[in-house]
C-alpha cells in the first residue's frame, strides 16, 4: 500500500461527531501531500463555526504521525458551508446557502437580541452573513445593530443592504418612521417578504438569519411559502407560559414541512455582579427538559445579564461589546450549536445509535446523573469526572501527561451548569472555574460506573 494510502486509512479513524462518518468518507481531506517525512493537507469542515475543530485537527495529526515514516504534519483548517437543496431557493436567492428563521410564540423573549449576537457569532467565526429582521410591527434590529447607514436604493426598486459589524442587514424599521405603527393585512405582509427577499442585493452568504415577530401569523406563514428554509430556530423563557406559547410556534413549522433546528433557552438565571449569587427569575432548564422530552435539539442556555441590555440599546450587541463576558460565550457556543444542525440537515448526517441523555440532573452535591433515552441510569463522582477532563489546560497535548494536579480538585465538587456541545457532547461549566473540557456521550456510556457496566472502561482518575 501506498504512503498516500496509508495516511488515507489512518484518517479514516477520524469521526464527524455530528456526521457520523469519518472525514475521508465525508471528503473533508484535501491537497494531500508528502515530501520525505513530512505530510500536508487541509481539512474542509461544513462550517467555520464547528465547535469541535481543533479536537478533529489534533485526531488527524497524531493518527497521520502513527503512519511509518512519518514525522511531522502540516493541517490547515478551512471550511465551506453546504447549502440547502432548493430549486426555488436558487431563482430567488442563488447566492444564499442557508435560510434560517429565529421565532417565538410570544413577545418579550429576547428573540431579537438573540438573533443579532447570532448573526455576529457566526460572523466572528468566520462565516459570510447576513440579518433579515422581518418584524414589521416592532422592527428593532437596525436599533440593536447600531445602523449607520440605511440601505441604498437601486433602480427597479432594488436594494443594497445595510453593513454593520460585518454583518448585511435590512430592516422594515429603515422605511417606517419611529412614531408611526404599521397597520398592514395579510397580502401587504406577503408583498414585503417577497421584496426582501427578491429585491434585496444580499451576495454570497453562508447564513440569513431572519428575525421574525412573534407568534405564528401572516409573516411566518409568507416565509415558508415563498422560500424553502434551511430550519428553524426557537427562542423561549424557561417559564411554563412562554414554553407552551413556544410549543405552537414549533407546532407551526412542522405544519408548514419546516425542520425545528433546536430550542434556545433565554433569560436562563440570573448572576448578581456583586454578590454572586444566581437567581432564577424565569425558572430554569424549562427549555432544555422540553427539548429532551420532544426529541429535539437543545442549543444552548443564555442567561439574564445588563449587560447584554445595556450593549443592545447602545448599537453594540455582546459578541461585539463584551466578547470574554459568560454571555457572549453562550452565544458563541449556541451558534456553534445552530451550524452544526444545519451542516447535519444539509449532509444528511446525525447521532444514528449514538446513546443521548434524556435528563441530567444533580442528585446530590458532588454527584452527576444521567439518565440515558434508552432508560439507562449512570450516577458518576463528580470529582472524578473532573480529573477525567481531557483539554488542553488539563492534559499536555504533546505528551498525554496530566497537568492538572488531583490534590486540588475537591470531592465536592459539581457543574454548576452544563451546554450542549451539538448532539454528540457536554460541556460541564464547574464549581472551581474551568470549563473548556468536552464530554463526549460516547465516553460518558462508556464510563457508567453502575455494576451492569462493569466490563466497560471505568472513568480514569489520574
Amino acid at each position: 500500500m501506498s504512503q498516500e494510502n496509508q495516511i488515507l486509512e489512518a484518517l479514516k479513524k477520524v469521526q464527524d461527531p455530528d456526521l457520523g462518518k469519518n472525514i475521508v468518507e465525508l471528503g473533508f481531506v484535501k491537497n494531500l501531500k508528502i515530501e520525505n517525512d513530512s505530510a500536508s493537507f487541509t481539512i474542509e469542515l461544513t462550517t467555520p463555526a464547528c465547535p469541535v475543530k481543533d479536537k478533529l485537527k489534533e485526531e488527524a495529526k497524531q493518527a497521520v504521525l502513527a503512519v511509518e515514516g512519518i514525522k511531522n504534519v502540516n493541517i490547515e483548517m478551512t471550511a465551506r458551508v453546504r447549502q440547502t437543496p432548493s430549486e426555488k431557493k436558487e431563482k430567488l436567492l442563488p447566492q444564499v446557502k442557508n435560510i434560517i428563521p429565529v421565532a417565538s410564540g410570544k413577545g418579550g423573549v429576547g428573540k431579537s437580541t438573540v438573533s443579532a449576537n447570532l448573526a455576529l457569532a457566526l460572523m466572528k467565526m468566520g462565516a459570510k452573513v447576513g440579518l433579515l429582521d422581518v418584524d414589521v410591527y416592532g422592527p428593532s434590529i437596525p436599533s440593536i445593530m447600531g445602523v449607520q447607514k440605511p440601505p441604498q436604493v437601486l433602480e427597479g426598486n432594488r436594494f443594497i443592504p445595510a453593513m454593520e459589524h460585518g454583518v448585511k442587514i435590512m430592516s422594515m424599521g429603515f422605511f417606517v418612521h419611529p412614531q408611526e405603527a404599521v397597520i398592514w393585512r395579510g397580502p401587504m405582509l406577503h408583498k414585503t417578504v417577497e421584496q426582501f427577499l427578491g429585491n434585496v442585493e444580499w451576495g454570497e452568504l453562508d447564513y440569513l438569519i431572519v428575525d421574525l415577530p412573534p407568534g405564528t401569523g401572516d409573516i411566518q406563514l409568507s416565509l415558508c411559502q415563498i422560500i424553502p428554509l434551511t430550519g428553524a430556530a426557537i427562542v423561549s423563557t424557561p417559564q411554563d407560559v412562554a414554553l407552551q406559547v413556544a410549543e405552537k410556534a414549533i407546532i407551526m413549522f412542522n405544519k408548514l414541512n419546516t425542520p425545528v433546528l433546536g430550542l434556545i433557552e433565554n433569560m436562563s438565571g440570573f448572576v448578581c455582579r456583586h454578590c454572586g449569587e444566581r437567581e432564577e427569575i424565569f425558572g430554569a432548564g424549562g427549555v432544555r427538559e422540553y427539548s429532551q422530552r420532544h426529541e429535539i435539539p437543545f442549543l444552548g442556555a443564555i442567561p439574564l445579564d445588563t449587560r447584554v441590555r445595556e450593549t443592545s440599546d447602545a448599537g453594540e450587541p455582546t459578541v461585539i461589546a463584551d466578547p470574554d463576558s459568560s454571555s457572549a460565550q453562550a452565544f458563541m457556543s449556541v451558534a456553534q450549536n445552530l451550524a452544526a444542525q444545519v451542516s447535519i440537515r444539509n449532509m444528511g448526517g446525525g447521532s444514528g445509535t449514538r446513546p443521548t441523555p434524556k435528563e441530567i440532573t444533580q442528585p446530590e452535591i458532588g454527584k452527576i446523573r444521567i439518565l440515558w433515552k434508552d432508560g439507562h441510569e449512570s450516577v458518576y463522582s463528580g470529582q472524578k469526572l473532573r480529573l477525567a477532563c481531557q483539554c488542553a489546560v488539563c492534559v499536555d497535548e504533546t505528551t498525554g501527561k496530566q497537568k492538572l494536579n488531583p490534590e486540588k480538585i475537591q470531592p465536592n465538587i459539581f457543574p454548576v451548569s452544563t451546554q450542549p456541545v451539538g448532539q454528540y457532547a457536554i460541556r460541564f461549566h464547574w464549581s472551581d472555574g474551568h470549563s473548556t473540557g468536552i464530554y463526549a456521550f460516547d465516553y460518558l456510556r462508556a464510563s457508567c460506573p453502575c455494576e451492569k457496566c462493569s466490563s466497560a472502561e471505568k472513568v480514569k482518575t489520574s
